[in-house]
């Protein structure tokens, strides 16, 4: 055991009062192992086979709080996941279709893009959307601040897509900027850096440590991006005891009912809904269609239209699929519990 790690150290822990177990944190994450620290010290675990996959726990990931039993000489065992406060995720990237977890139990959500040939409105959207979702507070990064010629105008353009989110421009590589983000880099607290491969969340963690925590790549001439270095969700605790969860880039980022993250993030479209001469006004070629009205007066961005409407039929496609999925496991269900019913009265 090691005597100078506190579990507390890594958060406020949850209540856990009659539960079995010892508390633990989730720091870490590889495939079906993880890393914890917990009041023993560090350790690894796996999941308890039926708790998890009989569909009574909500799979963890890092940043979750959970119960273990410990074990000195081997993998513990996590018995259950504790209630977050906070959550992140996203659609699955794969065929399955299913809600990926990818952070939890954080205060601050921080969105990097690059200023640079990464910056891309559109995909800032979609991470305020889910960020917004999660329950704690967004906050967008335009990081490679040395290789913008005027930062500002990547600010300008940022502030149209997110009213009332806090930007900051920075460079990990000289330091611009960094001091504006003291007031999020409170001991105990925790930070969620989210981001594409490459716009420097390495690094920025490397400069707000103050040594050398993460590998970090180089630019790449042909495209100049960052080239990918974090493999891994993990949980880092700096000598400052801020908290920060990295994240590998994510290429997809599918939304995972979102919808009051819709709501929250588009604002300045939402407020022209419901407006329209026609209810069923499909904001098309209808005479009286607030939204065209809009967007010819110059009230509303064309661009941030398109863009919302792209989300919202993504966010409605989705509801369909997860309706026909329940509707399809209650059928099952109800067929096994049939056949079940049949066999019993055969026997008898």
């Amino acid at each position: 055991m090691n005597e100078t790690i506190k579990l507390e150290d890594y958060g406020p822990v949850p209540a856990t009062e009659g539960l079995p177990g010892i508390p633990a944190r989730i720091i870490a994450q590889h495939r079906e192992r993880y890393e914890l620290v917990c009041p023993r010290g560090f350790a690894c675990a796996r999941l308890k086979t039926g708790a998890y996959y009989g569909g009574e726990e909500q799979f963890p990931t890092v940043g979750d709080y959970v119960m273990i039993d410990y074990i000195e000489n081997g993998d513990s065992q996590i018995l259950a996941t504790l209630p977050r406060r906070t959550l992140f995720s996203r659609r699955d990237p794969g065929p399955v279709l299913r809600e990926q977890a990818v952070a939890a139990n954080f205060d601050d959500v921080m969105i990097l893009q690059s200023m640079n040939n990464n910056f891309n409105l559109r995909r800032l959207e979609r991470y305020l959307a889910l960020a917004r979702q999660s329950g704690a507070r967004p906050v967008i990064l335009l990081t490679k601040g040395d290789l913008a010629e005027d930062p500002a105008l990547y600010l300008e353009q940022a502030a149209r897509v997110a009213p009332g989110v806090d930007l900051h421009a920075i460079s990990a590589r000289t330091g611009f900027g960094l001091d504006g983000l003291r007031p999020y880099l409170q001991p105990g607290k925790t930070l969620v850096f989210l981001g594409s491969s490459g716009v420097g969340k390495s690094s920025l963690v490397n400069a707000l440590a103050g040594e050398e925590l993460m590998t970090t790549g180089g630019i790449r001439e042909t495209d100049d991006r960052g080239r990918h270095t974090t493999t891994h969700r993990q949980l880092l605790r700096l000598k400052s005891g801020v908290l920060i969860i990295d994240t590998p880039g994510m290429r997809t980022l599918g939304l995972w009912e979102a919808a009051e993250g819709l709501e929250s993030s588009f604002g300045d479209v939402e407020r022209f809904l419901g407006k329209c001469r026609f209810s069923d006004c499909r904001h098309e070629r209808e005479p009286g269609c607030a939204i065209r009205a809009a967007i010819a007066a110059g009230e509303l961005d064309a661009a941030r239209w398109e863009s919302y409407r792209k989300l919202q039929a993504e966010e409605a496609g989705l509801e369909e699929a997860l309706r026909r999925k329940r509707e399809w496991s209650k059928n099952v269900a109800k067929i096994n519990r049939q056949r079940k019913k049949s066999a019993r009265t055969d026997e008898d």
